[in-house]
């Protein structure tokens, strides 16, 4: 009994380390993207990549992941993929060329989704029907705090040891955990036949490919002002077009669209996609931009801000897992919206002069609504996929990078667009006499460089004026995401008063 406890205990040790590696892993790399120009001879454009092949890759992994797992089981794919993991993180610390490191992250990228997929997988597996949402909370804990302490750890890896440490350190750890994966997890999954409809997949994939690097390049190259964006939007949707049109015709399905008549999995994956990807998302992106853009912090302390409401995903994951588990995801999961909505009010009051330590303590609310979604809405999904754990699964993590890819164009286009405005509006409302005087003392002072301080001044406070719409673009969309979660609940209600009454 007492072997078969350690096991257990060891087995979901294993697959928590095994996401939250995977996920640390995007988090921490992150922080090395600009000091990468140098060593690989290129520019911020071109080190964009190294984070652009990830996603992509691992966008297109997660449509043959369920295919593969039916196939093979969860412990060798989920073994194969950290081996494939590890080694992929040492061929980009001893990249010497852009191309090399690409390469090498789009094989990462690739690992990664089956690492994320079987981990869950194997997790919602080794619990018994009635603990599902403390599996999910164990789950959420590992993986919603891994990006928390990701810009801290990687800040000090690449201050102290060098940015190649970065992808060093997940190959003591991949080794460790392949070694002790093959002795200590059971095979839980029933292998099958399982058939795949490979043109779907081609064709999704290239509507993926297509959407994620307009997504991700859009920016850059000037949205739909460029033809390369206005190619890459009609081969996306060509590339949908055709994966409609075979899914109709075709007697093999990608997915089970039966799935999606049951309310509760398919607003579930809206709230996942609405609520997590357009809103939660620029969030995550946003807040490490804001304290070293804009309060000026170095990697290591926008790390420790970061960490301040990272630790609370962790603490309350446990907690929402557990209530999800005695009541239902559903009132646990409208409680956290409501928290959620209150701490993206919070956000809009933060600026340059807020104290650093106040800002922490506003961003706690957030963590703390997050630690309160991740369990109860993974739970819910996957308790209403039936015996389509995979296919939840993979959906839930496809959506999530399509969302995530949508929410931070968002945050990216609006953080330009909003600058722009507020720096336009500073000009207008100018005295040019006052204007005019000031650069003159200023230039009694310092000299010709006189005018571009204020130009810079300018911007900068043009930037944190702009920041604040930045942050009330975002809490819209959390409340359109919240409208869905207000539906869940209706449902509920609904569905509760009818079985009062069929069972008098």
């Amino acid at each position: 009994m007492q072997n078969n406890s350690f096991n257990f205990t060891l087995s979901v040790v294993l697959v928590i380390l095994g996401a939250f590696m995977a996920v640390l892993d995007t988090t921490v790399v992150d922080i090395i993207i600009p000091r990468l120009r140098g060593p690989l001879s290129t520019d911020m454009y071109g080190v964009q990549w190294v984070i652009t092949a990830y996603m992509l890759s691992a966008a297109i992994a997660l449509l043959v992941v369920e295919w593969v797992l039916k196939h093979y089981g969860y412990k060798w794919v989920f073994i194969i993929a950290v081996a494939i993991f590890t080694i992929a993180s040492f061929m980009c610390g001893i990249s010497n060329s852009l191309g090399f490191i690409i390469f090498a992250r789009t094989i990462q990228g690739f690992a990664e989704a089956f690492i994320m997929v079987t981990s869950q997988a194997i997790l919602f597996s080794l619990f018994p029907p009635d603990k599902k949402g403390i599996a999910m909370g164990i789950f959420a804990l590992g993986v919603a705090f891994a990006p928390a302490i990701g810009p801290t750890l990687g800040g000090y890896l690449t201050e102290y040891f060098g940015w190649r440490s970065v992808f060093f350190v997940n190959v003591p750890i991949g080794i460790i955990l392949v070694i002790f994966s093959i002795f200590i997890l059971n095979e839980t999954a029933q292998k099958e036949k399982y058939p795949l409809n490979f043109l779907s997949v081609i064709f999704l994939s290239i509507f993926t490919l297509a959407l994620l690097v307009i997504l991700s390049k859009g920016q850059q190259y000037g949205w739909f002002r460029s033809k390369f964006i206005v190619y890459l939007a009609f081969i996306a949707w060509g590339g949908f077009l055709a994966f409609v049109i075979n899914e109709y015709f075709s007697k093999i399905k990608l997915f089970t669209y039966s799935l999606f008549k049951n309310p509760y999995y398919t607003l579930g994956l809206f709230i996942y996609f609405i609520l997590l990807g357009f809103s939660m998302y620029q969030y995550f992106y946003l807040l490490p931009i804001f304290y070293e853009q804009i309060k000026g912090l170095t990697s290591i302390e926008t790390g420790l801000g970061v960490l301040g409401f990272g630790i609370w995903i962790g603490i309350i994951s446990l907690v929402g897992g557990f209530l999800s588990d005695k009541y239902s995801p559903v009132p646990v999961l409208f409680v956290g919206t409501l928290i959620y909505l209150f701490s993206s009010y919070l956000f809009t009051t933060l600026n340059y002069y807020t104290p650093f330590i106040e800002a922490v303590i506003k961003t706690m609310p957030f963590g703390i609504s997050m630690g309160l979604f991740f369990a109860p809405i993974t739970t819910l999904i996957m308790q209403n996929a039936g015996k389509k754990i995979e296919q939840a699964i993979t959906t839930m993590d496809y959506v999530r990078f399509i969302g995530g890819s949508f929410g931070t164009a968002i945050a990216t286009n609006n953080m330009i667009f909003y600058k722009n405005k507020e720096f336009d509006g500073m000009v207008i409302l100018q005295n040019r006499d006052l204007l005019e005087e000031l650069l003159h003392k200023l230039f009694n002072l310092i000299g010709p460089a006189s005018k571009a301080l204020f130009l810079r001044i300018e911007e900068f406070f043009s930037f944190d004026y702009g920041f604040k719409y930045v942050w009330m673009d975002a809490a819209f969309w959390g409340v359109i995401g919240s409208i869905f979660v207000f539906a869940l609940l209706m449902l509920k209600l609904v569905n509760r008063r009818n079985y009062g009454k069929n069972s008098k």
